[in-house]
């Protein structure tokens, strides 16, 4: 897959705007990346990049500017001319039919024939080779649903090698994958596809990441092109700097914790049902004015365990809040419980409900947002929403704003302050800065020390390991639905947590308690 190139540039990018009816999403933005390079592109939620991307990937046009691939001006009318072009995109959500072998979905709709028939075995072959070629650790027949999630990744970049991709753009590529996977991705990008003199547009909220892959980075603020700088020299506090347009404080700042009493504590609770149940006899305690970060490789039972703490889910053994077991969400919510879910769309907000009546959800029928004849108190609800809105720099500052219209970040702040407007005292965190841009990343850690400085429990599941080491005081490990060890996080490394993540290593059992018989909801 070595390039015939007749210009040094792979991509440029000259003057492209994107107008939409009430947002100029892209503002005359220009950007050239270069063959055989990693160039890097970064930017807040909502600041043009993901419009930048599909408008280079034909899945919008641009409303003026032009768009040069190897030296050749083009136009995109939708995927189809992109990838006749060598352009491959892989998004961060995999588009996978998971009862499929990889060489299936490999093939899915660039199929090749024999007479009227699908030439599976000459597709296998292509398939297999390319594996090779590029140092892929795949079985051609191996089921999507049979593999962890660094493969399925690995099976989706292979997607767009085999339609001859030469330029391919990863959008938070290393979002669910492990630091070993990472690791592996990496190696594939630099030392095997850029050195082969192809091209990668990567877009990544994590800088250290940026900074350790890219050759060049590119930084979108507001829709506007702030500059395009050698990632060489580079720091996280120049990126963050270009991003935000002030000065990002990098790491928590936090005070050493002083737990109290236990606040949250699960005795053998499991799950699911059968032989591999989803958590499988999970046992450990939170407690008052300490985070507890549970770290993993999404799909090991974290989602159910949340579910389970927070009333979503039924589950058996024991769960009690501060001394109490109480079963259902509306009960485990009045036992002083919040929580962030991890799909803020799906759980966290109602997209065509407005800002104000997000931030009352789950206290609309209370005062004061609710009179003694079950009307709602408008006074008070707007009220609070400005109060939230400000206090949480939550922009714009609008009451009436759908939620579905604010950008990830600032639909994350919606729900962060709702949530602590409760004054709970257990903090369930899932994912609370999945997809979020580092301003409000900065603010959202912020908040959650804040929290626990206040005597929260705060129970922290994310698959972003860096923010599991900065924000935890104690650390969990969960695979395979069980708790694989627990690590101080003053003592806890990278490597040494990721190779728990996949069942190696070891750490200190997470001791469990033994006051309580199982009990079953």
């Amino acid at each position: 897959m070595t390039r015939p190139s007749s210009s040094p540039n792979a991509i440029e990018l000259r003057g492209i705007t994107k107008r939409f009816p009430l947002v100029l999403a892209n503002d005359n933005i220009s950007m050239t990346v270069k063959w055989g390079s990693i160039h890097a592109l970064c930017g807040e939620n909502g600041a043009g990049k993901s419009t930048l991307m599909k408008i280079l990937y034909g899945m919008q046009p641009p409303t003026s500017g032009e768009i040069l691939v190897d030296g050749q001006p083009v136009t995109l009318h939708d995927p189809k001319d992109a990838i006749r072009l060598g352009i491959g995109m892989v998004h961060q959500h995999f588009m996978l039919v998971e009862p499929l072998t990889v060489t299936e979905n490999v093939i899915l709709g660039s199929e090749p024939t024999q007479g009227t028939s699908i030439n599976y075995a000459a597709a296998r072959r292509r398939v297999a080779e390319l594996i090779r070629q590029f140092g892929f650790d795949l079985d051609p027949d191996a089921r999507i649903e049979d593999l962890p999630l660094g493969l399925q990744q690995k099976v989706e970049i292979l997607k767009t090698l085999y339609r001859g991709a030469r330029i391919l753009i990863l959008d938070e590529p290393t979002a669910v994958l492990t630091p070993s996977e990472t690791d592996e991705l990496f190696d594939f990008l630099k030392n095997n596809y850029a050195r082969s003199g192809n091209s990668v547009i990567f877009i990544s909220h994590k800088l250290h990441e940026v900074l350790h892959i890219s050759d060049e980075i590119s930084v979108i603020r507001d829709g506007k092109m702030i500059g395009t700088i050698p990632a060489q020299g580079a720091t996280t506090e120049t990126l963050a700097r270009m991003m935000v347009g002030r000065e990002v404080v990098m790491r928590v700042q936090k005070a050493a914790a002083t737990p109290g009493e236990v606040a949250l504590e699960l005795h053998n609770v499991v799950v699911g049902s059968g032989n591999k149940p989803a958590v499988d006899h999970v046992s450990f305690q939170v407690r008052a004015g300490e985070i507890v970060g549970i770290a993993g490789v999404e799909g090991n039972g974290q989602s159910e365990l949340v579910e389970a703490i927070t009333g979503l889910q039924r589950y058996q053994g024991q769960i009690r809040y501060q001394g109490q077991e109480v079963h259902g969400a509306s009960n485990v919510s009045l036992a002083g419980v919040s929580h962030i879910p991890e799909d803020r769309n799906e759980r966290g907000l109602v997209l065509d409900m407005t800002t104000a009546e997000n931030f009352i959800l789950g206290e609309q029928n209370r005062a004061p947002f609710a009179g003694t004849l079950g009307f709602l108190n408008q006074e008070a609800i707007q009220e609070n929403a400005r109060a939230l809105s400000e206090a949480y720099d939550v922009r714009p500052r609008s009451a009436s704003l759908l939620a579905g219209q604010y950008s990830g970040g600032n639909a994350q702040k919606i729900i962060v302050a709702r949530e602590m407007r409760k004054n709970p005292k257990i903090l369930v965190a899932s994912q609370p800065t999945r997809g979020v841009d580092i301003g409000a990343i900065e603010s959202i850690h912020r908040q959650i020390v804040a929290a626990r400085d206040q005597g929260l429990a705060v129970l922290l599941v994310s698959a972003d390991l860096g923010e599991v080491m900065n924000l935890s005081d104690r650390i969990l490990v969960m695979y395979e639905g069980r708790i694989a060890g627990e690590v101080a996080a003053a003592e806890a490394t990278e490597t040494q947590l990721g190779l728990m993540m996949t069942g190696s290593g070891t750490a200190r059992p997470a001791a469990p308690d033994s006051n309580h018989p199982a009990a079953v909801e």
